[in-house]
């Protein structure tokens, strides 16, 4: 008996059905389709994976079931290999073909995706692929980007298809519980709510109303939570693209100059902006998949990597250096799964050159917390933020200033840290100054109810410049800086000069 023909759709981060190519072209073809979530096993062993990321996509595939219900073909749900799971479709039907899109993610799901790409080809199973918002796959040079870019951004959006024509005779796969032991790596706190229409609530009261003070509360913990857009999970899980917010966004730009007043013009711009860099940092990791765990500048390598102190990591990922604002930070990130920009900076240079811990031991931490976590801008950004690229200016951020300027009655600091919710506001920011006799009165004594700081700052800081300019120092350095910046760097840069490349930011 002859096998029927389907098409597969194959979701992956890209959770919705509106502005999504691979869906939309599968749906022009008289042929039935199946579209398919594969729930990988392997993939949620990984140290960078963790529930809360499927606590965000649950709410996601659940939506998007309905989503393509209501087109005619629900979504397929299999837990296992993709490999396997597709060998198993192959014995009940004749795939005629696999349409999905391109992502730039960790190395396992690059290598799986090779895996996919081998078996298509073994299989005469043609594997087409669409690229996900502003990322160019098999680049030349970096000159061209942001024009290619830019011009993506400008297309129209790729409408909801009408209809699909559905597959007959096959099972639509239970979606696992929020606790399933699948899930290996484990969290406390809570989850961003995930599914496009929880996407396009939040933008909404963004411009509507929560974005007014976008920047001006953009590096203020806690009051951030509220003012920042808080899209970036959706983007990363791709229940929204980033094209289609910026046609939200300028919408309402072209409604502000009509006098129709919303969020304001430059919060509008600014939110623009950093969907620009997001997809810059994104096209680091697909034009050199290898910064996941090399350093973008090959003389920085092994600086840190052999010198690791587990119990300065432990102090660290728990909020337990003895640094309030620090401590105040990580403690609400794990708990939130989020928190703003700076502060994630922050707490990667405080990693980094206080604690000297290596940049590929702090951000598996990072990425299980993160329920934005995206690999293209996790690891360019923490090789920035670490000092290791060789074409930034190098930011070792000050925890006591950063303290006293986004927290500066301490507010933050003790809704996180409760041991010191007793302190006086003019020794929250340095609780190891106060005497003894203080530290009784408000019943926290430093060294036992909150520890004392686990480094003096400017030693370590002076300790880490000191290592460092042993590499400006190299033979050799510029040129490979000279490299990196030609393979990775922004066009909207001057090129670098020896000057710059030693350049050193305090903040």
């Amino acid at each position: 008996m002859r096998k029927s023909e389907i098409q597969i759709v194959w979701f992956k981060r890209d959770l919705r059905t509106t502005d999504h190519k691979p869906l939309f072209e599968a749906s022009k073809n008289l042929i039935p389709i199946l579209p398919i979530y594969v729930i990988e096993n392997e993939y949620w062993k990984q140290p960078f994976s963790n529930k809360r990321h499927w606590h965000f996509i649950h709410d996601s595939l659940i939506e998007l079931r309905k989503e393509l219900k209501n087109l005619g073909q629900s979504l397929i749900i299999r837990t296992g290999s993709v490999i396997d799971i597709f060998n198993e479709l192959s014995t009940q039907f004749d795939i005629i073909s696999i349409y999905a899109h391109e992502e730039t993610g960790n190395r396992w799901t690059y290598d799986r995706d090779l895996n996919v790409k081998n078996w298509c080809n073994e299989k005469n199973v043609a594997l087409i692929e669409y690229p996900t918002n502003g990322i160019v796959r098999n680049m030349k040079n970096r000159d061209d980007w942001s024009k290619v870019r830019d011009l993506r951004m400008k297309e129209n959006l790729i409408p909801k298809p009408l209809s699909l024509m559905p597959v007959e005779g096959i099972k639509g796969g239970s979606i696992p519980k929020k606790d399933s032991p699948i899930f290996k790596n484990d969290f406390i706190g809570k989850v961003q709510k995930g599914g496009r229409d929880e996407a396009l609530r939040i933008i909404k009261s963004f411009i509507n109303d929560r974005g007014k003070n976008y920047l001006f509360n953009i590096s203020k913990p806690g009051i951030s939570e509220n003012t920042c857009s808080r899209i970036s999970p959706h983007l990363t899980w791709g229940t929204i693209s980033s094209k289609e917010i910026i046609k939200i966004l300028n919408l309402n730009k072209n409604n502000n100059q009509k006098n129709e007043r919303k969020i304001c013009n430059k919060n509008l711009n600014a939110i623009k902006s950093r969907l620009s860099w997001r997809c810059h940092f994104i096209q680091k990791l697909e034009s050199q998949p290898s910064i996941e765990t090399e350093c973008m500048h090959p003389f920085y390598d092994e600086l840190r990597k052999d010198d690791i102190n587990l119990e300065y990591y432990k102090a660290w990922k728990e909020g337990l250096t003895g640094y309030p604002f620090i401590d105040a930070c990580m403690r609400s990130l794990n708990y939130n799964g989020w928190i703003t920009f700076r502060m994630r900076a922050m707490l990667v240079s405080f990693a980094s050159y206080d604690l000297w811990l290596d940049w590929r031991k702090t951000g598996y931490h990072l990425a299980q917390t993160f329920t934005d976590y995206e690999p293209g801008i996790h690891y360019s950004q923490l090789q920035m933020q670490s000092g290791v690229t060789g074409i930034n200016t190098l930011r070792i951020y000050n925890p006591i200033k950063q303290s006293m300027d986004h927290d500066k009655n301490g507010e933050f600091i003790k809704k996180w840290v409760s041991e010191l919710r007793n302190i006086p506001e003019m020794w929250i920011h340095e609780p190891w100054k106060m005497d003894l006799k203080t530290q009784e009165n408000v019943n926290c004594l430093i060294g036992k109810h909150y520890p004392k700081p686990i480094v003096d700052h400017a030693t370590a800081i002076r300790d880490a410049k000191t290592k460092l300019s042993s590499i400006f120092k190299k033979e050799g350095y510029r040129k490979n800086s000279n490299i990196v910046f030609k393979n990775l760097g922004s066009r909207k840069r001057k090129k670098l000069t020896k000057k710059r490349n030693n350049q050193l930011q305090l903040l």
